[in-house]
């Protein structure tokens, strides 16, 4: 039996490596997409109010009734547009009893795949997947900063020094987006149970200013924060698109 925040036995660097490639880039290239990257955090923004939301703001009816009742925290990924790697992430969560309604906790500048979103993603497509999709499992190069998900410390997450040294802290803290991997292993595990066209580690991981192969990024500060607060009795989800596509 995993309690959370536990540190987890790594795997095979050798497969890690192969991930890493799908979820970064080695592309220096990725510099010409920088947009508003390692802005600080924000408190409010355009996504709705603090106060008395019954549903998440922006989000169609489509992928709000895919958010399972029980959850109580909500990261939500608003994509510019279709094609864009710039993107913001909210942070939203629900307390109290049947007529609980949704607080807006945190929001941070973020980016997400360099060629924008897709609803049929593939590997190396370098567009990040449209959908809703569970949080279960944690890890990074660094000491698990207090998080409540399983955490897996491993140097096996580094990123490559052959990529740009922008990219070198890509994978200091991760979040696996439970697209297309197995629930209940660390995020670099190999198993992709859609197979391997279907691509995979899909990560909410820390951010260098520019769109990434698939994953969200966000700042340090931002990373620390999910980790933090994302508990596994919340039931915590993304839900994650371009502005088009979550609203549908």
């Amino acid at each position: 039996m995993r309690r959370a925040g536990a540190v987890r036995t790594v795997v095979a660097a050798a497969a890690c490596g192969v991930l890493l490639t799908s979820c970064g880039s080695g592309d220096s290239s990725d510099k010409s997409d920088a947009g508003h990257g390692n802005s600080a955090e924000r408190g409010d923004g355009a996504h709705g109010e603090s106060a008395d939301l019954r549903r998440i703001p922006d989000v169609g009816d489509r992928l709000q009734s895919k958010i399972p009742k029980d959850s109580r925290q909500v990261v939500a990924v608003y994509g510019d547009g279709a094609n864009s790697a710039d993107s913001t992430v909210v942070l939203y969560t629900k307390s109290g009893g049947k007529d609980a309604t949704w607080d807006k906790a945190r929001s941070w500048p973020a980016h997400n795949g360099k060629r924008g979103w897709t609803t049929d993603h593939r590997e190396n497509d370098k567009r990040s997947p449209v959908g809703m999709f569970t949080l279960t499992d944690a890890g990074g190069v660094l000491t698990n900063p207090g998080a409540k998900f399983p955490y897996t410390k491993s140097s096996s997450m580094q990123a490559p020094h052959y990529w740009p040294k922008t990219h070198w802290h890509d994978f200091d803290y991760v979040i696996a987006i439970d697209y297309n991997r197995a629930k209940g292993t660390p995020p670099n595990d190999p198993t992709r149970p859609q197979g391997q066209s279907k691509g995979g580690s899909i990560w909410l991981h820390m951010d260098h200013g520019s769109g990434t192969s698939g994953c969200v990024s966000l700042s340090k500060a931002g990373m620390e924060h999910l980790l933090r607060t994302l508990d596994p009795k919340q039931h915590p989800v993304v839900v994650m698109g371009d502005k088009a596509n979550l609203s549908a």
